[in-house]
């Protein structure tokens, strides 16, 4: 018998032993989390648990393993770290031995993906029910007629109290995220922070959609009145939640998205919303959607009132709300839809430098989707003093196995077949940079998306910035002129060219990681200096 066909029997025994419960019921799993004492219940009825010392992902911990089919597709480097097949499988039987001595352990079968002629069945084994929990909120749930056919082609386990020795090991400490895709599983342990169940299969999807012809993409997705498909790309802090949740539109999904040759699916079930600083006024549809089920992730409750306190972040910035999209009620059901019309790609340049608003070539389209450009603001992470730009290729790197051109010539390829319009939307600062200007009205932004999705701006009249190269509508409804030339906007015209040629440089020495882009890319669709 070899490893695999062990690792296989290993696996059949522990999610068919005594300890393993299958797919329950959300009030069994939440009172199982009261009863071990794993949460509590607030006052919306939705479970609260805290993380300890990981409240976020932990990437220097993320591995994939280096195997014969796929160590030649795997792009090597920081973000994916290779990991030898041997340290895998004696944790993999570590991990194992350990959960079977458990009392309970939490098994869920379901899917990513809700388009069903590509959806990949998943199974998830949890050592907390409220992981568990977790998963029923993210991923597409089965039905029962599902559950009689559903055979798992990946496989998550996730083992937060089983920590690795590293000097055993062969691990960086005592936390561990490892792909094996050989294997199709992935094996989690020492944190116990949920997001790495979610974005470890997302990371799957990345590497096994394109294998298919199917663009894998980390964006928001919602659909007009008239069926019209929008993508929204952008890191945390741009806006990507608040502008896909528009009122005159359903919603496809908020996070993880794939591109088939039919059109628009979400890779998910559910949403998994930052939620400091949320408010009834400023995010109706996430405040409302936390209710029974949902599961809230280091926020702080009052003891007596059992209220969750959103502004509070003394346990982490990074509080998170897990819930069902169905608990949305402007979506689109089920979760797909056709072939985009317009992406548009957010950043929130703290340089106060870029257009608000500006529409893009498909060469600067393919530019500004691998440069992934916005900035970290001062405070927000130790040592930033000042704003600093920060660039994730393809809007969403950490979870990229493959080579980023990849999924930027795909995309490009479909930008053509679509004839699909993109923009580039600044939700950043205008009239200086930050602690100088202003953050960009969010009800001018809002015009400005709405002009693009509704195609007012397809013919319109537009101005080129000299620095970026980039084609500015001169006027849109709701927005003051002037504020869509950004140099106008600052008292002195002068330092805004400096400081515009300075972010233009940033722009040229990151996109030097992409030695093999075409360079017809980087001339047509980069900065002009």
């Amino acid at each position: 018998m070899n490893s695999v066909e062990v690792s296989n029997e290993q696996l059949l025994a522990l999610v068919n032993g005594k300890n393993a419960h299958h797919n329950l019921s959300v009030p069994i799993l939440v009172e199982k989390v009261l009863t071990r004492q794993e949460g509590i219940l607030t006052s919306t009825g939705a479970v609260c648990a805290t993380t300890g010392k990981y409240t976020g992902r932990s990437p220097e911990d993320k591995y994939i393993v280096e195997e014969a089919s796929t160590k030649d597709r795997i792009d090597w480097g920081k973000v994916n770290k290779p990991i030898s097949e041997t340290v895998f499988e004696n944790l993999y039987t570590k991990v194992l031995s350990y959960l079977k001595e458990k009392d309970e352990i939490f098994v869920f079968n379901g899917y990513a993906g809700a388009d069903k002629k590509v959806r990949m069945p998943i199974q998830v084994i949890n050592e907390y029910a409220w992981h568990n929990l977790f998963s029923q909120q993210l991923f597409v749930r089965p039905t029962e007629e599902d559950l009689k056919t559903h055979q798992a082609e990946f496989t998550v386990i996730s083992a937060p109290n089983f920590k690795a020795d590293p000097e055993v090991d062969g691990t960086r400490s005592e936390t561990f995220i490892i792909i094996s895709f050989e294997r199709r599983t992935v094996l989690i342990g020492g944190t116990e922070y949920a997001g790495e169940i979610k974005k470890s299969i997302f990371s799957v999807m990345n590497y096994v959609l394109p294998e298919q012809n199917i663009l894998s993409m980390h964006c928001s997705a919602n659909v007009g009145q008239e069926g019209d498909v929008a993508l929204f790309f952008g890191l945390s802090g741009t806006g990507k939640t608040t502008l896909s949740a528009d009122p005159n539109r359903r919603l496809i999904g908020d996070d993880e998205h794939g591109w088939s040759s039919s059109g628009v699916f979400n890779i998910e079930g559910g949403c998994y919303a930052k939620c400091i600083n949320l408010s009834r006024e400023k995010e109706p549809q996430i405040f409302d959607a936390i209710r029974f089920g949902s599961v809230l992730e280091n926020v702080v409750v009052d003891d007596e009132s059992r209220i969750a306190d959103y502004d509070d972040n003394s346990l982490t910035e990074n509080t998170r709300a897990a819930y069902q999209i169905d608990n949305i009620d402007n979506i689109i059901v089920p979760s797909i839809a056709g072939h985009p019309n317009t992406i548009v790609f957010l950043t929130a340049d703290a340089f106060g430098v870029l257009p608000p608003i500006s529409k893009l070539t498909k060469e600067q389209a393919m530019y500004h989707f691998l440069s992934g450009y916005t900035s970290k603001l001062a405070g927000t992470e130790r040592g930033v003093t000042a704003p600093e730009a920060t660039f994730s290729t393809c809007f969403g790197s950490p979870f990229l196995p493959l080579a980023a051109t990849e999924y930027a010539e795909m995309l490009g390829r479909k930008i053509d077949e679509h004839n699909v319009q993109v923009f580039l939307v600044n939700t950043g600062w205008t009239g200086g940079e930050y602690g100088v200007g202003s953050r960009m009205k969010l009800s001018y932004t809002r015009a400005m998306v709405q002009a693009a999705l509704e195609g007012e701006l397809t013919h319109a009249e537009t101005v080129k910035n000299d620095i970026f190269g980039l084609e500015i509508p001169i006027h849109i409804p709701g927005v003051p002129d002037d504020v869509l030339q950004p140099a106008k906007t600052w008292a002195d015209q002068s330092t805004y060219y400096v400081k515009a040629k300075e972010l233009a440089v940033k722009f040229k020495e990151n996109f030097k990681k992409f030695p093999n882009v075409s360079k017809e890319i980087e001339l047509l669709g980069g900065p002009r200096i």
